[in-house]
């Protein structure tokens, strides 16, 4: 991706104004070439502050772009591209969306333009520029594609996978972030429940966890080559370990993916 190139970001709710400001910690591009929009126009402030053109004007953005990233809730998407639409140059402008549900055929025709779309799911971790981010276009589109991943390669991880699997990606990683945190927060409790205060329980449970997913992407092992170097015969790690299966914990961690996959392909 040239340094030159705009980006707007069309509704910079948390998901967008994550982006937004690990555009800004990634350097690959400087905030005065990030267009950044919100109907409400006095939550745009932190965002002037930082260096960004902030405006509620959406097609204004569109204008002073060169990449579109679409960053509202499915309820809101067709309103936009509505709002959009004849400011949007197939010759010049390609389209990121990262609307939830919403394919990449339906969004082409409702622009009602051959402009080139290419779907994004990344999750909050972007603001930090450790997201995990999953990423389709159809073949035509490959450089957009590769522009898509040039700018998420930068916040975070990526991986290229087919257009019939970003639903589930959204529950996997999109939403799986929020079940992550819920587990930290529950560590944290039993942490507390043991002796610990509250603040050095969730930093000591933050640590352990971001331990065990680093040793997960650095080694390449499955989970359970490093359970078996945690347990110990008739320790107490596997004890606890058989509790919390018994009470459902790997259970319930795969049906709250399930249903959110469920609920997420009917919300465009």
């Amino acid at each position: 991706m040239r340094q030159e190139m705009n980006i707007a970001i069309l509704g910079v709710g948390n998901i967008g104004s994550s982006i937004a400001y690990g555009l800004l910690k990634s350097e690959i591009v400087t905030p005065e070439h990030i267009t950044v929009t919100r109907k409400n126009g006095a939550l745009l402030k932190p965002f002037e502050e930082r260096g960004f053109v902030a405006t509620t004007d959406n097609r204004k953005a569109v204008e002073a772009s060169d990449i579109i990233i679409l960053s509202v809730t499915p309820q809101q998407l067709n309103g936009l591209i509505g709002e959009i639409r004849d400011k949007v140059n197939p010759d010049r402008h390609i389209i990121l969306s990262i609307v939830s549900g919403a394919g990449i055929k339906q969004i082409r025709e409702h622009l009602g333009i051959n402009v080139p779309v290419v779907r994004v799911m990344p999750n909050t971790a972007i603001a930090i520029r450790e997201s995990m981010t999953c990423i389709c276009a159809e073949e035509r589109d490959t450089d957009a594609l590769d522009n898509a991943i040039r700018i998420f390669d930068q916040l975070g991880k990526t991986i290229v996978i087919d257009e019939d699997l970003m639903v589930p990606a959204t529950a996997l990683c999109a939403s799986g972030i929020a079940f992550f945190l819920r587990a930290v927060r529950a560590a944290s409790q039993g942490g507390i429940e043991i002796g610990f205060h509250a603040k050095d329980a969730l930093f000591m449970a933050a640590q352990t966890a971001k331990g065990a997913a680093s040793i997960l992407l650095e080694k390449g092992n499955h989970p359970e080559d490093e359970l078996d170097r945690v347990t110990t015969p008739m320790g107490c790690t596997i004890s606890g370990l058989n509790r919390m299966e018994h009470a459902g914990f790997s259970s319930s961690m795969i049906q709250g993916i399930v249903t959110t996959a469920e609920k997420a392909a009917t919300l465009y």
